[in-house]
This record gives C-alpha cells, sequence and structure tokens, in this order.
C-alpha cells in the first residue's frame, strides 16, 4: 500500500470513528507501528487529524476544524454539483459575496465565467475567479496562513459598508435547530458581517456538516433564504423545513 493510499484509508476511518489507535491503524494498513506514527505526524500538519496518545482523535466528529487541504479532498462530487447548484440561482450583473472554505472554491469554479462581481475572503476562490467573466474584489484584513483565506475587523467593516444582492454562506456546520455554525468566532463574524449586508443568504452545505457540532453560531435558520445541500432531510426535518421561511433545494 503506497503512502497516498495509506493517507486515504486512515482519513476515511477518521470520519467514522472518534479515536483511533496506532496498533489498529498499522493492523489496517498492513504496515509497521513506525510508519503509521509518522503517517499521523504528516496528516496532521495537514489538518486531518488530532494526534493523541497511542493514536489519533477526529476533527470533524469531536467538532474541531478538520483544516482547508482535508476538507478541500472530501465529497468533491458533491461540492461541484452544490456549486452549479448555487450559480443557477444568481442573475448577471448581481453583486455578490462568496465566503471562504472548500465548498466556496468549488462555487468559485461555477461562477467564473458568470458576468457578476464577486467580493470573497478566500485567496483560493479569488484564483479560481480569476481570468473569468466574473469581476472580483478582495476586502482588507489578516490572512489566515492555513485557510488562506481574510478575516479580522478591517475584512469586517469593508463587508459591512457594502451591499449585496446575494451573500453565499458556507458554515462549518448546521442544524435546523442552531442554524449556522463556525468553528471560530473570527470567521463567524466575517459571515455575519456578510449575511447582514445582503438582500438574500444562500447557504452551500454538503452533508458532512449537517447535525455536526460547532463552538460558534454564527445565526439562526430564519436568516437563510435558500439552503442548497446534498443532505437528505429527515420526515421530522422536512415537517420543519415546510413550515420555515426559508428554500430547501435538496439535490
Amino acid at each position: 500500500m503506497t503512502g497516498r493510499e495509506r493517507h486515504r484509508q486512515i482519513s476515511d476511518l477518521m470520519h467514522r470513528r472518534e479515536r483511533v489507535t496506532v496498533d489498529e491503524l498499522a493492523e489496517l494498513c498492513n504496515t509497521s507501528t513506525a510508519t503509521v506514527r509518522r503517517d499521523l505526524d504528516l496528516l496532521e500538519q495537514r489538518g486531518v487529524l488530532k494526534r493523541v496518545h497511542g493514536g489519533a482523535a477526529s476533527l470533524i466528529l469531536g467538532g474541531f476544524d478538520p483544516g482547508y487541504q482535508q476538507r478541500a479532498l472530501e465529497s468533491q462530487r458533491a461540492k461541484i454539483r452544490i456549486a452549479f447548484a448555487v450559480a443557477s440561482y444568481l442573475r448577471p450583473q448581481e453583486f455578490v459575496f462568496l465566503d471562504s472554505g472548500s465548498t466556496a472554491t468549488q462555487i468559485a469554479v461555477a461562477l467564473k465565467e458568470q458576468p457578476i462581481t464577486v467580493l470573497t475572503n478566500s485567496l483560493h476562490a479569488a484564483r479560481e475567479l480569476a481570468g473569468g467573466r466574473a469581476e472580483v474584489i478582495l476586502p482588507g484584513g489578516l490572512l489566515i496562513e492555513q485557510e488562506l483565506a481574510i478575516r479580522g475587523p478591517l475584512t469586517e467593516s469593508n463587508i459591512r459598508s457594502l451591499r449585496f444582492d446575494t451573500a453565499i454562506i458556507v458554515p462549518c456546520a448546521f442544524d435546523l435547530k442552531t442554524g449556522l455554525m463556525a468553528h471560530d468566532l473570527a470567521d463567524a463574524a466575517v459571515k455575519q458581517a456578510a449575511m447582514s449586508s445582503a438582500s438574500r443568504v444562500i447557504m452551500a452545505c454538503h452533508q458532512e456538516k449537517w447535525n455536526r457540532p460547532a463552538p460558534v453560531v454564527v445565526g439562526p435558520p430564519e436568516e437563510i433564504d435558500v439552503v442548497v445541500t446534498d443532505y437528505q432531510l429527515t420526515k421530522h426535518e422536512a415537517e420543519l423545513v415546510r413550515a420555515a421561511p426559508f428554500e430547501v433545494n435538496s439535490l
């Protein structure tokens, strides 16, 4: 088994198990414990998992931020479907805020050839938009290296001074009771600023973020106008949505 295959196996397991031991992973990957320890050290640096004594802990199941590089590898087909569904809601000449995150990067790909103006705090998204028909604006602020996202008071001030036709928000977690959630205050503040400055809010949320824990509340479900997701609602959730003031586009 190659290193890449081992990393994929370990990453997949961390989506199902809150903790795993080095011995378990060595057996799973048919390799030595020394190799597994090196793999875990590397995957922790990439934001895939958290090293603990004797093994590793899941960031996703533990309510931690798994990091951009890991998220970019997850649910790619679903994120592409969500991205083009989001793009279908936009009209020519709209002024759009586009959030940061791996789903937002895919949305940027889908928006590239649309004749719109996009302000994004994501350098990943800005790179994908560059060279297309969309006009791209970046706010000022502090660059977060791991995410390549711009955040902080200056970012929030820039966003609040503008008025968007649509804000496309990518939450870190979501449920129908609490609403949109984030892993840190700075990210939540940028999302809140964009939502308060937009005439319409579209939330793009793939199924792995539904009913997951995150420590910071961004806003209640009532602040959303459209939800685009690949998550299949339960019967109870579908009943709640029928009475909700927002549309759910479940792909």
